[in-house]
Parts: C-alpha cells; structure tokens; sequence
C-alpha cells in the first residue's frame, strides 16, 4: 500500500466515518426510524445526523452508542462500531508516526487495528503484514514520496509496530485467537529481487516460518500457471471485515495515484466471492509451503 498517498478521491469523506455513517443509515432504516427520530434521540437537529450518516461529519463514542442502542444493534456490532469510530485517539500507537502517513492510510491502520478477518492479495510484493525489517527497508528506499531518511525510518519502525500487532493479535478485538488473516500471494512476488537476491531468499525463508507458527495465517501462493484468475485486473487489494457483523467491511484497492476504498455491502461482498476464486485458483497452503521452502533453500 502506498502510505504516503493511500485514500479516496479528493474531498470525499474519510472511509472510517463513510463506514460508520452508512452502517448507522441502514440500522436507522431498518428499524423505519426518520433522521428526525434519529435527532430525537440526540437530541439535536436532523441535518446533524444526516451529516454523520454521509461522512461529513465524525460521532462520538456516547452519541454512537445511544443511536446503537435505540436502534436495537447487537452487542458485536455496536462494539465493532465503536472501536471503528474511536480508535483514532493519541492511545493508538499509530499517533506517535501519524506526521509520516497521509491520513487515509491511518484510517487503514486504525480500520486494520480492529479488523477480525483481514484477505489481502498481492501480485508482485510481498505484503506488508509479512516482510522482513531488510525487505521493508528496500521498498521504503524505492519509495519517492519519502523525501528524508528519517521519514523512511519512523515508515520501517512503524510497520514492525504494526506487524506485531496484527500478527500476534495485541492489537485486535479479541486477542490471537481474534484475528483470521488470509493472504494470496502472486508467484511473481517471489522472483522480484526486492533487495537483491539475500534479502529476497530471507524474505522467502520468513514466509515459511510464518507459515507454520502462526495458526491464524493461511498462505496461499498463486502459480503462473493458474493463468487468468479472478484479481487479473488487480496488482493489490486488501479485504477488512470487523467481528461477527457480515454488514460491516471495506475493501482496499490500490492504484499508483493512492487508491480507492469501498465500504458498500455489494462491492464488499462482490470482492469477497473474488477473493473466494482467487483462493480456488491459489496452491493449497500446503503445497505453497513446499513452493516457498523450495524456493528459500
């Protein structure tokens, strides 16, 4: 992902609050409330929930959870909700690197923080949740939107802050157990020297070992020769779905300009059936072992 331009098209609303706003539109409609019975409740005028339900403008944590509970929201919901909507504080330890990242990819952290399922797909890099210190310094070095060497640095030591919070879970809803992250990975991630050919060869040998410790990770490797496939027309794309709530999601795709996030519940649940056939189309998890051991001998 690219952390310095990562986000949507200029001017729309942060993805967090576009999330958050259309998951409280539809649990308002489901129940056959009006923004003025939404109002109501808060206490304030219906242009103010209309604006939170667009994006436009945040909600707090106590507003969020009277609207929730009126609505009859369930309980994992409600705290998915939450944690989405206010995990952006100085208590994250993203706050401490927030001047080395555009403000779209801090959503992606904070979305990512809380995540419970995480699928991500990757045609030509190895993802960022599983590199190695060396081969995330190699990407950072190509990087041209870094422009000093400190602001590589505080991107490096960010990331292995991030990786250990996603992979050992300490970051998420529910512990290590919390978190299922699914990864496909393009066979041609690993023939690209990021690094040079040591780097590449350790990168290799760091897949297998994740591979094998972490019961919560499933990687698949995706062979040349599964030829066309459901992600052709995608170099990278990551999947969040957060608790047991099939409604909430958000789709990641990457572009070189930044890239695009979507929150609908059909263009979530049309990448999710893609994910699905990408995974079919992949090396069992198995037999992606074998592939990667091979390769890192």
């Amino acid at each position: 992902m690219d952390r310095g331009k990562a986000g949507t098209v200029t001017g729309e609303p942060p993805v967090r609050r576009r999330l958050v706003g259309g998951a409280l539109r539809r649990y308002r409609e489901n129940v056959g409330y009006a923004l003025e019975d939404a109002a109501r409740v808060l206490e304030c005028d219906r242009s103010k929930i209309s604006r939170i339900e667009t994006g436009q403008r945040g909600i707090r944590p106590k507003e969020l959870r009277e609207l929730l509970a009126e609505y009859g929201v369930p309980e994992a919901d409600q705290a998915a909700l939450v944690a989405i909507a206010s995990r952006g504080g100085q208590r994250g330890w993203w706050h401490r690197y927030a001047g080395s990242f555009s403000e779209a990819y801090l959503d992606y952290i904070i979305m990512e923080s809380v995540a419970s399922e995480i699928m991500a797909y990757e045609a030509q890099l190895v993802p960022d949740l599983l590199q190695t210190d060396d081969y995330a310094r190699a990407i950072a070095a190509a990087e041209p939107g870094y422009t000093t060497s400190g602001q590589r640095e505080d991107v490096i030591a960010a990331m292995d802050v991030r990786r250990q919070g996603v992979l050992t879970g300490s970051s998420g809803p529910s512990g290590p157990s919390g978190r299922r992250l699914w990864v496909v990975l393009g066979e041609g991630a690993l023939h690209q020297e990021v690094g040079g050919p040591g780097v590449l060869a350790g990168q290799i040998r760091h897949l297998v070992e994740l591979s094998e410790d972490l019961p919560d990770l499933t990687l698949q490797v995706l062979p040349f020769s599964a030829g066309a496939h459901a992600a052709a027309g995608s170099a990278s794309l990551a999947i969040l779905r957060f608790s047991d709530t099939p409604s909430l999601g958000v789709v990641y795709v990457e572009a070189l300009s930044g890239g695009v996030y979507l929150e609908s519940q059909a263009d979530v649940a049309r990448y999710i059936r893609a994910f699905a056939l990408l995974r079919a189309s992949a090396l069992s998890a198995a037999d992606s072992v074998r592939l990667l051991r091979g390769l890192g001998a």
